[in-house]
């Protein structure tokens, strides 16, 4: 499928920016909150009817982990009834929708083996069982793909907006101030621009809607991040390690975080290892490269 018009809702942050631009054979609608909030499902309806659109895709999310527990409301306005509007809105339109969730669905209870979609999730938190409800919405749409990413980095230079832990670990390092990892916690960092071409190639290669992780390949701690981080920019990282039970959160957080991305490759993309979209996204010349 080749669509002719796509709406980009959350267009103000960097998933979002990369999707835009994985779609630019396209008519790309690109709607910050300010052109719509999509917690209106009047709003939603006029502007997609409006639109027209062959794709919807929903990178707005209420991202406050913590926050969620003091406003549930919010998150759940957000991640997930504004998603039972956008799945509507499709279903009218004839379009395809795309919405992400979140390797947050799982406990994290496990020590080994990735998460794959026939894993049953076990939300432990407000912003998790909100996003778990997005995807129950999400799948309601006739033709809808729920793409669950996890520890998204990528963000472009002179980027002003959200950023992610990756972030924070490249920021600490090349300023050669301390920087504090969890030896415990196993994450698979997710590369944006990976994201946004496999998203374009779900879509393009009418692959069989349903629930994906996209994901890049592999685990590792975050302390083996900081590590390969710390090599790839040519310094010698200063770390303070610690455990999740030594940090106390609001909200739950899962420690084994890992998911596969296999069934996406059995859909005819693969994921590159997180270790290369690292090295893809600070080498010189890339989009966070300080030359």
């Amino acid at each position: 499928m080749n669509p002719r018009r796509v709406i980009v809702t959350g267009a103000d942050g960097q998933l979002a920016h990369y999707v835009a631009r994985a779609f630019s054979e396209s008519e790309v609608v690109a709607l910050d909150r300010r052109a719509l909030d999509i917690t209106d499902p009047a709003a939603v309806a006029r502007v997609v009817a409006g639109a027209i659109p062959d794709v919807i895709v929903n990178c707005a999310a209420f991202n406050d982990v913590d926050g969620a527990e003091d406003r549930p409301e919010q998150a759940l306005a957000v991640n997930a009834f504004a998603v039972r509007s956008l799945a509507l809105a499709a279903e009218t339109a004839g379009a395809v929708l795309v919405h992400y969730s979140t390797d947050f669905v799982f406990d994290g209870r496990r020590t080994s083996e990735p998460y794959t979609e026939a894993d049953a999730p076990a939300p432990r938190s407000t912003y998790a069982s909100s996003k778990l409800m997005g995807e129950w919405f999400a799948l309601d749409a006739p033709r809808a793909f729920v793409l669950r990413v996890e520890s998204l980095f990528g963000s472009p230079a002179g980027w002003t907006g959200r950023r992610g832990t990756l972030d924070a670990i490249v920021a600490g390092l090349r300023d050669g101030r301390e920087v504090r990892v969890f030896t415990d916690r196993v994450v698979t960092p997710s590369y944006t621009p990976d994201i946004a071409a496999a998203t374009r190639h779900l879509i393009a290669a009418d692959a069989e809607p349903g629930l994906y992780h996209c994901v890049n390949d592999g685990e590792a701690t975050w302390e083996q991040v900081a590590l390969e981080t710390a090599r790839v920019l040519g310094v010698d990282p200063v770390l303070q390690r610690t455990t999740s039970g030594t940090v106390v959160f609001k909200a739950a957080r899962p420690v084994y975080c890992a998911m596969s991305p296999r069934k996406l490759a059995a859909a005819g993309f693969t994921m590159p290892a997180w270790q290369d979209a690292l090295g893809r996204w600070l080498r010189p010349g890339a989009p966070h490269s300080s030359d």
